[in-house]
This record gives C-alpha cells, sequence and structure tokens, in this order.
C-alpha cells in the first residue's frame, strides 16, 4: 500500500514539498550568508543536531545544497549553495518585501539592500515582464498548462522541533515571520489555494487529504497571524468562509517567484508547467521579474549588495 497521495500537479507543491520546511528555508538563508559548517548553523539556528543532519541530508537529496570536504584538512564538511538554490534568490527579496511591509524586524531593520548597478539602496517590487506593471494577488488567473496531471507526494515524516522561530538566535535570520507562516507544508497549501478562490473549508479538504483536525489547526493560524478573516456564510450551524486579507495577498509575489522556480526546477517528468498564470491587466501569461525600484532593473545575486548597520 502507498504511504503518498495524489494531489493536481502544482509547481508551488513541489517546490514546497522540497524547500517549503520551516529548517530547509533557514538554513538555505545561512548558506547564503555564508554560515557554511554544521556546527555554525547549529549554534545559529539554535537546532538540534538530529533535526539539522536530516535538512542538510534532504537539501543534497534535492540539490539544492552541495557538500564538500574542508580543503584545509578539516573533517568539518562545509555546506554550499547549487545553480539550483541561488535561483531562489527572488524568493528571498520578496520575502524581506513582504516583512519590511508587515512587520518591524530588529535583523532586517539593519540591513540596506544596495543595488550594484545602479549604486543605490532600494526596495525590491515584482513587475510584469510583458507590460512593466506591478503584478498584485488580483490580478492573476489560471488555466491548465502542458503539465496539468496528478502528482504523488510522499507522507514526509520527518523530526520536528520544539524550537519556536521567534527563539531562533541567528541574526540573518530577516523574514523569521514568513518562515514562520509558510513554512509548514499545509499551511502553505492552504494560501496557495486561496489564490484560486478557494475559501471553505470543505473546498480546501476536498484538494488536500489532511485530517480534518489538523486543517483546523492550520486555518485558525492563519486567522490569528491575519492572513485570513473569518466572513460567516451559514448562522445554523455556524460556518465560515476565509477571505485573504491585504496580508494574505501580499504574499503572492513570494508564492509566485515559487512557482516560477518550480517549474524551472521540479518538472521530474519535463512534460512542462501544471498551471498557466495569467496577468489579466495586459493578457499575456504572467512572467514575474523582482526588480529594483529605483533603477527598474531585473534583481540578480551578484549584483546586489547586504549593507548591515551596527
Amino acid at each position: 500500500m502507498s504511504d503518498g497521495f495524489t494531489t493536481r500537479a502544482s509547481s508551488i507543491n513541489r517546490a514546497l514539498d522540497q524547500i517549503g520546511d520551516k529548517w530547509c528555508l533557514l538554513i538555505i538563508q545561512e548558506v547564503l550568508w555564508g554560515i557554511n559548517s554544521f556546527n555554525e548553523m547549529m549554534e545559529a539556528m539554535g537546532v538540534s543536531r538530529g533535526v539539522l543532519s536530516n535538512r542538510l541530508k534532504w537539501l543534497q537529496q534535492v540539490d539544492c545544497l552541495r557538500r564538500e570536504e574542508d580543503t584545509a584538512g578539516s573533517r568539518r564538511p562545509r555546506y554550499h549553495l547549487t545553480s539550483k538554490s541561488v535561483d531562489l534568490y527572488d524568493s528571498a527579496l520578496m520575502a524581506i518585501a513582504w516583512e519590511r511591509a508587515w512587520y518591524q524586524t530588529p535583523e532586517l531593520d539593519r540591513v540596506e539592500l544596495v543595488h550594484l548597478n545602479c549604486d543605490r539602496a532600494f526596495s525590491p517590487e515584482m513587475r510584469c515582464a510583458a507590460c512593466d506593471e506591478l503584478v498584485h494577488a488580483d490580478d492573476a488567473s489560471y488555466s491548465p498548462g502542458p503539465g496539468a496531471t496528478r502528482d504523488l507526494r510522499e507522507k514526509k515524516v520527518r523530526r520536528r522541533s520544539s524550537i519556536s522561530i521567534g527563539e531562533i538566535p541567528s541574526k540573518r535570520a530577516l523574514y523569521k515571520n514568513l518562515i514562520n507562516v509558510v513554512g509548514d507544508r499545509w499551511t502553505s497549501n492552504v494560501i496557495a489555494l486561496s489564490y484560486h478562490g478557494f475559501t471553505r473549508f470543505d473546498q480546501f479538504h476536498q484538494e488536500l487529504p489532511v485530517a480534518t483536525n489538523i486543517l483546523s489547526d492550520r486555518l485558525k493560524f492563519l486567522v490569528e497571524e491575519g492572513i485570513f478573516e473569518q466572513v460567516a456564510y451559514q448562522q445554523r450551524p455556524r460556518r465560515f468562509e476565509y477571505h485573504l486579507t491585504d496580508k494574505g495577498k501580499g504574499l503572492f509575489p513570494w508564492f509566485l517567484t515559487l512557482l516560477q522556480w518550480g517549474d524551472r526546477w521540479c518538472d521530474p517528468e519535463g512534460l512542462g508547467q501544471p498551471m498557466v498564470v495569467t496577468h489579466k491587466v495586459c493578457g499575456n501569461p504572467l512572467r514575474a521579474e523582482v526588480r529594483c525600484d529605483q533603477c527598474g532593473g531585473v534583481l540578480r545575486a551578484h549584483e546586489v549588495r547586504f549593507d548591515l548597520g551596527d
């Protein structure tokens, strides 16, 4: 009997199944900053040895980390980003933009992003490559793509840590609050479905084969975090719809970067994108670009400097 379940093929789901776990997101962020030995990561994140070992093995398995022995002869290996994980840079920038819009994060407040091409401090923004307009959640429509099949997804059993996101000691965790919201498989899946117009418990449950108590818990959490608001649609018995707030809609650019990353890197059968996203403003297939708000240039990892204040 299979230990998996099937859902509609989705590049977002595929991406989340690979890197959407809280600890995976934190590890990638630390390695991006140059924290790349086991002991350094354990100290920075406050994570247990077992959980860290598990996630490092997983990230190597999905080709998001590369392990190298220390050339100086040390027995401690170093972990480096791959081309696949470097391509998550757009997601990191959109995470920073959302975090700054909705929270005051001391670690992030100390950081200034400088675009080397124009030598100016900037805020990242997402624009449509076809019409140059800013991209918003309400401006997207969806239709099946050439890869619109079914995915068999594993029921992952990973060692969990009791450490809350707020207890992570790292000074380089620039978007802790985003990771707290999206760093759970089911929570992220629910948010992603909401962009397609899903609002009711039964709709979410039909699409996600998750226990009803887990789904209820995730919906309650998203209401508490201000991502959803409850709107009663029936009084007896009292039932609610879950509508995205402005804060929830603000996560759309992060999810869109994840979808585009999944299209590029998580298509094992080579069938093409499962879903075509259309920009209703211009009518073209939506190819989103993360750009500098000062010069309009497309942002690339090697062309951005992170300046840390005291």
